[in-house]
């Protein structure tokens, strides 16, 4: 059954008074264009309306949640929004903020966010300080290399190449230590350079979780220069991050749950990562894991 705000009063007290509790009703979806993932800044904050709720994603992540002025879109965000309209909020109720990785637990720990969509991986450490729903996507460690690069088809065909990842990722550590030892490691500060070390030939691949490269690949300004291998050699569970003390859990879980059931979520993988990517078929759609 579709939650009422008055029933989300508990998680939205943590905003310390930024929320409204009582409030009923809930406009339509506006300008807001919440089948590609995408919605504008402000919510009802600026437009003088009824509460908010305020959700964590990422700002730089094409795909997944990439801010670009006042739209925000990608899987993450497309996925947040559908799951904030079953619980009873407009696509215009919503406040986005930045959350990075290493500042997730403590903004929920803080009230900073009611909720965090953010490639937020699911592991028994983080719920020592944080709860989890979902999982709603299985990503797996890949490798994004050129299009019409046959050489690389794994993480142990590397051995000569150059391989990209974020500076202090454990990514490419893992594939030298495991897989190929004579890889050279390429570290910059964000995958955007990896990728454009790619395009101009500088790199071999580039690594980290397939959605993430799946999303640079998709960008329009690299339509067909890329290609996920599509040999991923992890499981990291994509989560939705709450509060210890929320009471919302199963109802997020509810509306993923119906989302993977009724077609959406294979939707919005197509219109956010392409039609080209291909999640790992014996984890996606994921099973939905009670909430612990």
């Amino acid at each position: 059954m579709r939650a009422t705000r008055h029933r989300l009063a508990p998680l939205t007290l943590t905003l310390a008074g930024a929320l409204a509790l009582g409030a009923c009703g809930g406009g339509g979806g506006g300008d807001a264009e919440t089948s590609a993932g995408s919605t504008e800044a402000g919510g009802t904050g600026a437009t003088g309306g009824g509460e908010t709720i305020t959700i964590g994603i990422k700002f730089d992540q094409p795909g997944l949640g990439l801010q670009e002025g006042a739209n925000y879109t990608g899987f993450d965000v497309a996925v947040a929004t559908h799951v904030a309209e079953q619980l009873g909020y407009a696509a215009e109720d919503i406040e986005w903020v930045e959350t990075p990785s290493p500042q997730r637990e403590t903004m929920l720990q803080n009230g900073q966010v009611d909720m965090i969509f953010a490639t937020y991986s699911i592991t028994d450490a983080r719920k020592e300080t944080v709860a989890f729903a979902g999982p709603y996507f299985v990503a797996g460690q890949d490798l994004l290399v050129a299009a019409d690069d046959t050489e690389i088809t794994g993480p142990d065909t590397l051995d000569g190449k150059v391989l990209c990842s974020v500076e202090g990722s454990t990514s490419a550590e893992r594939i030298r230590e495991e897989y190929s030892e004579g890889v050279e490691l390429f570290p910059t500060v964000g995958y955007s350079e990896c990728v454009e070390l790619l395009a101009a030939g500088s790199v071999d691949a580039v690594t980290t979780d397939d959605i993430i490269l799946a999303g640079y690949a998709s960008q329009p300004a690299y339509e067909g220069q890329f290609k996920v291998v599509g040999s991923p050699f992890s499981e990291e569970f994509y989560g939705v991050g709450l509060p210890q003390d929320n009471t919302v859990c199963e109802d997020v879980n509810t509306a993923i749950t119906e989302m993977i059931e009724d077609g959406t979520w294979e939707r919005l993988i197509a219109e956010n990562v392409g039609e080209n990517y291909t999640p790992n078929p014996d984890l996606n759609p994921p099973d939905v894991e009670p909430c612990a």
